[in-house]
């Protein structure tokens, strides 16, 4: 079976709809968000506009371009001539799920649909840290049928709500960040996958994540010299090798530590270490526990959840 690494991680982030709206501008505005982590998209369906993610250089977005960011702390959506100084603009609820923001009369010089998510899985900053900052596809009609989609079933109550939320938000982050590895600047798995000798090496570490990888030999599986291979996956995917390794076998022991199905040092061999201790120590420094204690931790959660959700 062909192993698929974006859909791994994708699927091992569990995303789940927050809430999803219909924006229009107009006149001299800013919007200014602040949030925790949690992935924002949106994509423009009419005019232009500017966007500065966690302080970076100014994104021009025009009509039909999609935006994912996986995790936002910093967000400022502004016109392309935006207010003075650093003023900000409110939003105005016109009816449920539809906004106006500046003027507030007239025809509207920008209209969008932004969708927030967020991502169930305990490890994803580990996962997020595998995807590049920020996604930006162009010329995607598709992306923007699925965010309908997801703006739809977020309102609506029918039967099997959450798992068709789900489905649709892996289908749309999936597209994005296929979408997107032509045209994003920023580094992550999409771009890697990308390139044909990177994707190999990449399909490799998820396909056996318990073999003893050496940088060696993952450049012999794309066909490149060992420095060269270092170099380019580095810039492309935005980590050495062995710390995207390393990342990808972390993210699977947690998995497989929750769901309490096999000892120590069976997960220990999944993920490629040769004895439980030696997995241990590895796993204490990059998850701040050993684990067994996140394995209980991780058992006690999951419990607590379904007790919650009964």
């Amino acid at each position: 079976m062909t192993i698929d690494p974006l859909a791994q991680i994708v699927t091992l982030l569990q995303p789940t709809a927050r809430f999803s709206k219909f924006v229009e501008c107009a006149g001299a505005w800013r919007i200014h968000r602040r949030s925790t982590g949690e992935p924002f998209y949106f994509a423009i369906l009419e005019g232009r506009c500017r966007l500065i993610v966690d302080g970076q250089r100014p994104v021009a977005l025009e009509a039909g371009d999609f935006v994912l960011v996986p995790a936002v702390h910093d967000l400022v959506n502004e016109s392309p001539a935006p207010p003075p100084g650093r003023s900000v603009t409110m939003p105005t609820e016109i009816s449920d799920g539809h906004f106006r923001v500046g003027r507030q009369d007239g025809p509207a010089d920008l209209r969008m649909r932004i969708g927030h998510c967020t991502f169930g899985s305990p490890e994803s900053a580990l996962l997020v840290s595998l995807l590049p900052q920020m996604v930006l596809a162009r010329g995607e009609p598709r992306l923007v049928t699925l965010m309908q989609l997801v703006g739809d079933e977020t309102r609506a109550r029918r039967p099997a709500r959450e798992l068709v939320l789900e489905r649709l938000l892996e289908v749309l982050l999936i597209e994005a960040l296929r979408c997107g590895a032509g045209t994003a600047s920023a580094p992550g798995l999409s771009r890697g996958l990308a390139d044909q000798r990177l994707a190999a090496a990449l399909c490799a570490m998820h396909a056996r994540p318990e073999h003893p990888w050496t940088v060696a030999e993952l450049a012999m599986e794309a066909g490149l010299s060992r420095s060269a291979f270092f170099a380019r996956f580095s810039r492309t995917v935005g980590l050495p090798p062995m710390e995207y390794l390393l990342a990808w076998r972390m993210a699977l022991a947690k998995q497989l530590l929750r769901e309490r199905d096999l000892g120590i040092d069976q997960v220990a061999e999944r993920v490629g270490y040769g004895s439980a201790s030696a997995f241990s120590v590895a796993f204490a420094r990059h998850a701040g526990a050993p684990p067994a204690r996140y394995a209980r931790l991780g058992h006690a959660d999951a419990r607590k959840a379904t007790t919650h959700d009964a």
